[in-house]
């Protein structure tokens, strides 16, 4: 899709079984990340100090179950029992053709220290378009057109109900040449600077390396379609920028979490290649081996660990036929990792400015709907996700999930937003799956925005609401009526 931004800055590769709305200007739907939603598999265009602190929570959680296992290569997080009744299961489809659902699945117990853990960020948002905004391969929070992160406006994204903010960084010209590959330290003290923001007012944090592996991006250097000789050189810079950020927040406690990287892959719409996925799987072993090693909090640090494109037919290998390459977890000896994947499905409603129609979001809807797209893909997708980490003991957030604002051509839109917004929390908290919004800070026509970040007030209240009130049902929200 073609992206709008501020100063006509990038454009970026997505793909339709997993767009994202990560890297773009304040002032579009979008960033020129590509992304996880399950619709139909196309390609299209878009453009997309400071102090350390130690803080403690508490942790608690309930648990659900599912039917399947799958292999993974970490020993299964420290267990705590709990049981739940297993999430009901509607049809749904990951391509326009249709599937037949799944059997329910028995009642049976499980849990996991990394599931428990990651209640504790339920629901979270995201800082979108600042600090992973560049120009010109030069990051800077306000490249996109969005104001300086202030203090305030953390504040209010906490009274509104949020417990977590997710922080994408980029790094890109931030990063010296090698074989020190140092990251210029004025940067990382503005890293931390909005870290401290968070997690001083009683919030998680999430910081990753998020602008750095696209081939849409100019200055982009983990980039897994790349030859091998190449492939030594991206993981020796990666395991080098991984060290310093480590090192620099080795004193933080659980509160704050790393995500290895951000919707990686060879930016072409066919699907995961063996030796592009085992770079993958290879930049997030050394990730997690890299930070085990950096001293302080790190060695007991929760992780979060993404697949192909955070797609979630990708990272589960739920698709139906045999992938050439797999998801692999990394071999970790505290089992402190979740599974980090995206969801923006169906992509005409949550993303798609190419058509302007009116589009809106429910299986009850006779028209302006993609069939069995709605609620029953949500299920779908997440039983996936349930069946192959959350009942193995793995914690698994969608870090970036939304719909932009289409107002200007349906004046109901707001209502399904929010009843997506909803319907999505309830499906993800009643598997025990944490949410994340993604929020690019732009308000209006094809924005994600929630707040002025200016003003630090609340633009979409009705979302916000279908948000909190979804991540602590405990029956699935009435459908808006035609």
């Amino acid at each position: 899709m073609k992206k709008r931004i501020l100063a006509a800055l990038i454009s970026g590769i997505m793909v339709v079984t997993g767009i994202s709305a990560c890297s773009g200007g304040a002032n579009s739907s979008v960033d020129s990340s590509s992304a996880t939603t399950t619709a139909s598999t196309t390609t299209t265009t878009t453009a997309a100090e400071t102090t350390t602190t130690t803080t403690t929570a508490a942790t608690t959680t309930e648990t659900t179950t599912a039917a399947t296992t799958t292999e993974a290569t970490t020993p299964a997080p420290e267990t705590t029992e709990a049981t739940t009744p297993a999430p009901e299961t509607t049809v749904a489809t990951t391509t326009e053709a249709e599937t037949e659902a799944p059997a329910p699945a028995p009642e049976v117990t499980t849990g996991g220290a990394s599931v428990e853990f990651s209640q504790n960020l339920m629901p979270g948002w995201n800082l979108g378009n600042q600090l992973e905004a560049n120009s010109g391969g030069t990051p800077s929070e306000t490249a996109w057109g969005n104001p300086t992160i202030t203090e305030k406006l953390i504040k209010e994204v906490k009274a509104q109900g949020f417990k977590s903010v997710r922080i994408p960084v980029s790094y890109l010209s931030k990063i010296g040449d090698g074989p020190d590959y140092t990251i210029d330290s004025a940067w990382l003290d503005r890293v931390q600077e909005v870290v401290d923001m968070c997690v001083n007012n009683g919030l998680y944090a999430i910081i990753n390396v998020h602008g750095d592996g696209y081939y849409s991006v100019g200055g982009s250097w983990l980039l897994c379609n790349e030859p091998e000789a190449d492939q030594k050189v991206i993981k020796e810079k990666f395991k080098k920028v991984w060290a310093q950020i480590a090192d620099r927040f080795k004193n933080y406690d659980e509160h704050l979490v790393y995500e290895s990287m951000n919707e990686v892959f060879d930016g072409n719409s066919g699907g995961p290649t063996a030796e592009n996925y085992g770079n993958i799987n290879d930049y997030n072993q050394i990730f997690v081996d890299t930070v085990r090693s950096a001293g302080g909090n790190n060695g007991s640090r929760y992780l979060l660990i993404p697949g192909w494109n955070t797609d979630i037919d990708y990272t589960t290998g739920d698709v139906g036929y045999a992938l050439a390459g797999n998801f692999v977890i990394p071999n970790d000896s505290t089992g402190r990792v979740m599974i980090s994947v995206h969801y923006y499905a169906p992509w005409d409603f949550c993303g798609d400015e190419s058509k302007d129609i009116i589009f809106r979001w429910g299986d009850n809807l006779k028209g302006q709907v993609k069939p069995r797209q709605s609620e029953s893909l949500v299920d779908r997708q997440f039983d996936k996700l349930y069946n192959a980490y959350i009942k193995n003991g793995y914690g698994v957030i969608i870090g970036e999930y939304g719909s932009i604002d289409k107002t200007h051509k349906d004046e109901r839109n707001t209502t399904y937003r929010a009843y997506f917004a909803e319907y999505v929390n309830y499906a993800a908290h009643k598997r025990n799956i944490v949410t994340v919004y993604w929020d690019n800070g732009w308000n209006g026509k094809y924005g994600f925005g929630l707040f002025d970040r200016t003003k630090c007030t609340v633009t979409q209240p009705e979302i916000i609401k279908g948000i909190m009130d979804g991540a602590k049902a405990t029956a699935a929200p009435a459908a808006p009526t035609e």
